[in-house]
């Protein structure tokens, strides 16, 4: 595998509109396109097909009866057009019966709360993180932003929300204090929580996105702008694949490490620079993108849990326009709608001049909506600078629509069949204006880098063609037949893992607990146990948490080298930063100590000064008598003053190198060369078995026996095998062919066996040590989980005579039919 050093040059290589120019000769790209995986179209050369010859998964919830009933969390980072689906979503979720969480930026509250939406405030200011993406379109920060400390400021702000994030899966609501813990998350990319969460709680995750973000063949990643070099190694399907992966490392680049450090706080590994960007495939996890397959269909070289739904519309709100805009739509022809809603523009004023200059050559009225940036601020003829305004009311009003291309408000116009221009700013904002124009139902997008009057006034007038008006029409019967927003609901239904979700007792709430009572294991929802708990049928001690969904991230290995190659480099690099920390760990200790220490003092000398007898102390004033100055500003001397802790930190920075060294050494390397060498035959296209995942010591003495066994044997194996194998295909050349094979086989698969024998069972020891030392953050959840059964089980909600009798027909292994919470 490629390392990163070809990522510089693409970083060098950002356009001024955000894409990243992606050299198609580079050593990264090539060698990337060496992993891409095989395809034959099933029905022939074409490389998309609509959603509906894909089917999902056999399970949907037709009926609004779906079991069990969740508490659903909802992580959207974004704008208001990025929150206002997902509303929808909860909306329609909350037919199902489950209870529904949005978690988002703190200045959303009373939208998603008046939506009757539970809410819990992640951090995060979108107003700042529009600001940034203007300045840096493709994500990958620009000179300028650099400069100005833009880049530390996202960090810092992405770290919030991680914080945020996490917080919103088990703390009660803000608002009435209701206790939640989360059941099953629903999440955006941007987010970038959503993976780690539910790895920590054990729970079903599922992606949704107007976006794409899955490598297909089908088109280039939205920020990724190809460029073909002389040499034509790679065709344009591979390309396209490929630059998913490009653009995807280079996020991971710049966020992975406060990532990792905000994993550590959740008692979770950090996750190796090759996972990172490939995690939502890694794990198979369910994706649903929330566009018309009648305007992008869903691709073919996609897998059956991703999806293409439809876009996401809320009801029509109930809107009456102000008498300024009714008398605006009656006073002539019909106007051209110009918006770019909550972009942050730099330079307001020369905007508005734009705007208005095209619209006098075009002799067109035009609303005009002044956004986050503001625009107006001047009297023009035949224009109507507007606040405000729903659009699914608007669009229904206007000839034509312009704005920046949001999907959200793409879908809006195309819905009421409005000829559209598109004026990208950043992210998949050109995708769309590429997609709009090839369905012809507006022109090519133009780059808001690149807007002038000029080329606005011709974009103007193709919107207000017959041909323009046709294809929007066309696009708007069928999205009229698309329901995105039921068909995402059944999606989630569809992929979510039933068998083990299910309360024993009360099937209707989901499982998070186990109970073993002799030979049984039983599944109990929260409730459940709070009831058990409550009249003594269970303990806390028999109980274990539940995982109905679990997520195993590893560094997968290609080869031995390799991969005790870049072991190796981990290893060192872990040992240095170590070796930083005896150093660094000390100043920054002995720098807080003395803040400590000056702000401890500080009263006490005011204190002092004011009980000292002066000229300035009025005769006869009885000031307080100053206390003691406290311990730790007194002594600087043992293990509990500012000179232990400092001492204690740089044994912290000496116990870190030496264990860097240690699980390196013993752990880290053996593990690397026992997968690199099991992974050989991948190299000559040989079908190697995944190995499961180990967790504890139990699962790593049991791979490191089957892997000898079936190391040893599957070796010798290959002797005959192999070279017999080969003289079937191709006579003599195949069975010399085979013979080599055979020889790798032997010699890789007998070595995976001898070093996995210490390795697998090392890695096991490891995890369970690891699990018994890192358990906060499963306490956390663990009383988040009883506070909640508790709440749930003294609110009344349930027969508690029913349940107990429920529990012991289920230990007796008697299965009366469960109907609405009563034994029939």
């Amino acid at each position: 595998m490629a390392s990163g050093d070809d990522l510089p040059q693409h970083q060098n290589n950002v356009r001024d509109d955000g894409r990243v120019d992606v050299n198609l000769d580079s050593r990264l790209a090539t060698t990337l396109a060496r992993f891409v995986p095989e395809f034959k179209h099933p029905s022939g050369p074409s490389s998309i097909i609509t959603a509906d010859q894909d089917p999902p998964p056999e399970y949907f919830a037709d009926s609004k009866t779906f079991l069990p009933k969740l508490n659903v969390l909802i992580q959207v980072v974004g704008s208001r057009g990025d929150v206002q689906p997902f509303i929808a979503l909860g909306n329609e979720l909350q037919t199902y019966g489950h209870r529904v969480r949005l978690a988002t930026h703190n200045v959303f509250e009373d939208f998603v709360r008046k939506a009757k939406l539970e809410f819990y405030p992640i951090g995060g200011d979108p107003s700042e993180l529009m600001a940034y993406m203007v300045k840096n379109p493709g994500l990958i920060p620009s000179m300028k932003s650099l400069r100005e400390g833009d880049i530390q400021k996202k960090r810092t702000m992405v770290a919030e929300m991680l914080d945020g994030c996490w917080k919103s899966c088990i703390e009660p609501d803000t608002l009435t204090g209701k206790p939640f813990v989360a059941d099953a998350i629903i999440a955006n990319p941007p987010s970038f929580a959503h993976v780690h969460c539910a790895q920590a709680l054990g729970v079903p995750l599922h992606l949704m996105f107007t976006m794409p973000w899955s490598a297909t063949r089908a088109f280039p990643h939205p920020l990724a702008n190809l460029k073909f070099g002389e040499k034509g190694v790679v065709d344009q399907g591979t390309a396209n694949f490929v630059s998913y992966s490009i653009v995807e490392w280079m996020t991971w680049q710049g966020l992975g490490d406060v990532i990792n450090k905000w994993r550590k706080k959740l008692d979770l590994e950090e996750i190796p620079i090759s996972e990172g960007p490939v995690l939502a495939e890694s794990q198979r996890i369910p994706f649903t993108y929330c566009w018309s397959p009648a305007l992008v269909p869903k691709p073919a070289d996609w897998p059956s849990y991703m999806d293409v739904c439809g876009f996401f519309f809320r009801e029509a709100p109930d809107y009456t326009p102000t008498t300024e805009l009714s008398n605006f739509l009656k006073s002539g022809p019909m106007p051209i709608y110009i918006g770019f809603g909550s972009i942050v523009i730099d330079n307001p004023e020369q905007m508005t001049a734009t705007l208005l200059e095209a619209v006098r050559a075009t002799g067109v009225r035009a609303i005009i909506s002044k956004g986050w940036s503001n625009l107006g601020g001047v009297e023009c003829e035949n224009v109507l600078f507007l606040g405000d305004c729903p659009h699914e009311w608007l669009f229904a009003h206007v000839a034509g629509v312009i704005h920046h291309g949001g999907a959200g408000t793409t879908a809006c116009g195309l819905l009421n069949g409005r000829p559209t221009t598109i004026v990208p700013f950043f992210g998949d904002q050109q995708f769309w204006g590429d997609m709009v124009a090839a369905a012809g139902a507006g022109p090519r997008p133009i780059p808001q880098k690149q807007l002038s009057a000029a080329n606005l006034a011709d974009a103007i007038r193709f919107c207000l063609t017959p041909e323009a008006a046709a294809a929007a029409g066309h696009l708007a019967a069928k999205m009229k037949s698309e329901n995105g927003v039921a068909t995402a609901a059944r999606l989630f239904h569809a992929n979510l893992p039933h068998e083990s979700l299910r309360c024993d007792v009360l099937p209707d709430q989901p499982a998070v607990w186990q109970v073993k009572r002799g030979p049984k294991r039983l599944k109990l929802s929260k409730l459940a146990a709070g009831v058990l708990l409550d009249h003594l049928k269970i303990g806390q001690k028999s109980m274990s948490p539940h995982k109905t969904k679990s997520y195993f991230i590893e560094n997968r290995r290609w080869d031995p080298v390799t991969a005790t190659t870049s072991t190796l480099f981990g290893m060192a690099t872990d040992m240095t930063k170590s070796a930083a920390d005896i150093v660094v760990k000390p100043i920054k200790t002995y720098r807080q100590q003395s803040q400590l220490k000056r702000s401890d003092l500080e009263p006490q000398l005011t204190l002092r000064a004011a009980a000292s007898p002066g000229p300035q102390s009025p005769p006869g004033l009885a000031l307080p008598q100053a206390e003691p100055l406290p311990r730790q500003a007194r002594s600087t001397r043992g293990c509990t003053g500012p000179g232990g802790a400092v001492l204690m930190a740089g044994v912290s920075g000496v116990g870190g190198f030496f264990r860097s060294f240690g699980k390196g050494f013993y752990v880290d390397m053996p593990m690397a060369a026992a997968d690199g060498f099991r992974s050989v035959p991948r190299l000559y296209g040989e079908a190697v078995p995944e190995r499961p995942p180990i967790t504890d010591w139990k699962s790593g003495a049991l791979e490191g026996g089957r892997n000898l066994v079936g190391g040893i044997s599957g070796g010798l194996a290959d002797l005959v095998v192999q070279p017999r194998r080969g003289a079937k295909q191709g006579g003599a050349t195949g069975a010399a062919v085979g013979f080599g094979k055979g020889l790798v086989g032997m010699a890789s698969k007998t070595a995976s066996a001898a070093v996995g024998v210490v390795a697998y069972p090392g890695q096991g020891i490891y995890q369970s040590i690891r699990s018994t030392i890192r358990s906060k953050t499963r306490h956390d959840i663990a009383t988040a989980r009883l506070v909640e059964g508790e709440y749930l089980a003294g609110n009344g909600s349930v027969d508690t005579q029913w349940v107990l009798l429920r529990f012991d027909q289920v230990l007796s292994g008697r299965t009366e039919r469960v109907d609405d919470g009563k034994s029939t």
